[in-house]
């Protein structure tokens, strides 16, 4: 086959009216850390990265766009985590689950929970403050 090979993912991009506010969600929720990022001078861009795995490019939205934002979006902060799409959303492992839920709920994110049929494996859904939704799973976890 001619396929490509060893493909590895390389960056997720989301686009935002307030690149600051949502760093700091990545950064506080998930643990990413802010690395290098370009400066491209006519938009603000903030790149976060998980260390050794991914890195997420936070992207000033165009005022300007006639592309409408994803029906995947929240029109408000407030969206139900129930109706999360499951075609749209970033999905995270976590080696402490049950605290990581713990902070959500402390936090006063709005989450919907569910535990597949193995009665092991247990996923959270939450949305960030774009609307952009997110998934946590207690698969197994980087190694703490």
């Amino acid at each position: 086959m001619g396929g490509a090979k060893a493909v590895l993912l390389h960056h997720i991009a989301r686009e935002t009216s307030d690149v600051k506010r949502l760093a700091n969600f990545y950064e506080e929720i998930l643990g990413f850390e802010r690395i290098e990022a370009p400066k491209f001078g006519e938009f603000e861009v903030i790149w976060l990265t998980l260390p050794s795995v991914i890195s997420l490019h936070l992207i000033e939205r165009n005022p300007h766009s006639k592309l409408p934002e994803g029906p995947w979006s929240s029109a408000s902060p407030i969206a139900d985590p129930k109706n999360l799409p499951r075609g749209h959303h970033l999905s995270f492992a976590v080696s402490n689950y049950d605290s990581f839920v713990q902070t959500l709920k402390e936090k006063g994110i709005e989450t919907f929970e569910k535990t597949q049929p193995d009665g092991k494996t247990k996923q959270i859904f939450f949305f960030d403050p774009d609307g952009n939704g997110l998934e946590v799973g207690s698969w197994d976890g980087p190694k703490q």
